[in-house]
């Protein structure tokens, strides 16, 4: 099949690269110049395991090219993806402002049928409005199909060539025959490709991201709970997680959600709810839980130093919202970088992927390192933000004499406490409670 992908952000890359891997033709639209010359040279502009095997293999054999001119991306093309940006307002609203251009533009160049497919995830009846755009200048038939994604971050590829689910919204029969027929390749184990109408298919995405932020912030409060109690908070999510009722993902407690997508969901579900007079109580729970929980480990600093952070060194592992992407949308790390600045500490940092882009928006009020290690050099304590796998198993000799004090704010719970105390760390962590070698 010959399909167009109009954005190059990291679902539209990722679109675009699968399916040139099942062997259509793929032509990426974006009015980027640079990120277009970039791409044309062979450069990726995002940091996805595995992306760059299949970028590399598609172009290379021509079944990948990119442009900035829409009608020539999208010339013959059977379905054209709208993976366009849908930031959020300041009222937690989606912004179809890139979306609606597009459409726009769509129905003046369209020559023949194509599939129009909403990639992005965007607000119930969006469908409708991109049909509406469309056809006012529109001078052939065309079909506008809601098919959200479900792409996690880090592991993108593989969500995307072996889906768990297929989602796509559409009441027309000739659109569907086309979906099955672009799905099938990625399918072939028998995994469902769920038919619905366009509202439902919107609706699904933000139902899905919604219930599991919501279940990661029921695993917080918990873990807050257990603060208080006495009990571990690992203890109970895996005698939770064996549930077959509830499963054992997005049980980990720590320092909440981030990232591009369970934010902005949240928000934009809850925002869809008022629209339509509906008190959704739980949502609006789900974002004050995750507003607090992203600062949880400040209130553990402030008191391990007495409330006096001027001129403390704070080493900060982990900058990405999560492990394996250079992602910082929404990521703790960031108010906490700068709550310690205004407390007047300096801040030295390091993750594997993220620090050029907290650079881009932090610039030198901080401290970059090449190391892990180096970022702890006469540090007066460690903050932990992203379970990297390279901060799970650490030299801790190593660290407890690189650091003035053998202290650790653990906002992903990578380590064991009996392990901490038998290192003699001061250790904090989010419902297990604290490790203080001075108590054994």
């Amino acid at each position: 099949m010959k399909i167009a992908v109009v954005g190059t952000g990291y679902v539209g890359l990722v679109t675009g690269t699968c399916f040139a891997e099942t062997g259509n033709q793929v032509v990426c639209v974006d009015i980027d110049e640079r990120k277009v010359k970039m791409l044309q040279g062979g450069e990726i502009p995002i940091y996805e395991p595995g992306l760059d095997v299949l970028f590399d293999r598609n172009v290379a054999e021509g079944r990948l090219q990119f442009t900035t001119n829409l009608s020539e991306g999208i010339k013959e093309a059977e379905v054209i993806f709208l993976a366009l940006p849908t930031p959020p307002g300041e009222d937690g609203s989606a912004d179809l402002k890139y979306i609606l251009k597009v459409a726009d533009d769509l129905g003046n160049i369209l020559d023949h049928y194509a599939v129009v497919i909403d990639k992005s995830t965007v607000p119930v009846g969006t469908a409708e409005k991109v049909t509406a755009a469309i056809a006012k200048n529109a001078k052939v038939d065309f079909d506008v199909v809601s098919n959200p994604e479900f792409l996690r971050e880090g592991v993108a590829v593989e969500d995307f060539m072996k889906p768990d689910r297929v989602v796509v919204g559409t009441t027309s029969a000739k659109a569907k025959k086309i979906m099955e027929k672009l799905y099938a390749p990625l399918v072939r184990q028998g995994n469902p490709v769920i038919f619905m109408d366009e509202r439902s298919a919107e609706m699904t995405k933000y139902a899905a991201n919604s219930f599991l932020a919501m279940k990661i912030t029921f695993m917080n409060e918990i873990a807050n709970l257990c603060e208080k109690v006495g009990a571990n908070v690992d203890d109970i999510r895996r005698g939770i997680g064996t549930d077959s009722r509830i499963g054992k993902r997005f049980l980990f407690a720590g320092i909440g959600y981030g990232g591009s997508c369970f934010p902005k969901d949240v928000q934009a579900l809850a925002k869809t709810s008022a629209d339509y007079d509906y008190d959704f109580r739980i949502l609006k729970s789900v974002m004050d839980v995750n507003y607090d929980q992203k600062k949880k480990l400040l209130p553990m600093v402030n008191s391990y130093f007495n409330n006096d952070l001027k001129g403390k060194t704070i080493a900060v592992w982990g900058l990405a919202f999560k492990p394996y992407t250079d992602d910082i949308r929404e990521a703790p790390a960031l108010e906490n970088i700068e709550a310690l600045l205004q407390a007047g500490a300096q801040v030295v940092v390091y993750d594997p992927e993220a620090m050029a882009n907290v650079k881009g928006l932090l610039g030198d009020q901080i401290t970059y390192c090449h190391t892990p290690y180096a970022a702890l050099d006469d540090a007066d304590g460690l903050m932990i933000f992203t379970e990297w796998p390279q901060f799970r198993t650490p030299e801790f000799d190593k660290m407890g004499k690189l650091l003035k004090n053998k202290v650790i704010f653990d906002g992903r719970n990578l380590y064991e406490l009996e392990q901490m105390k038998e290192l003699g760390y001061t250790y904090f962590s989010i419902g297990r409670g604290c490790v203080d070698p001075q108590e054994a």
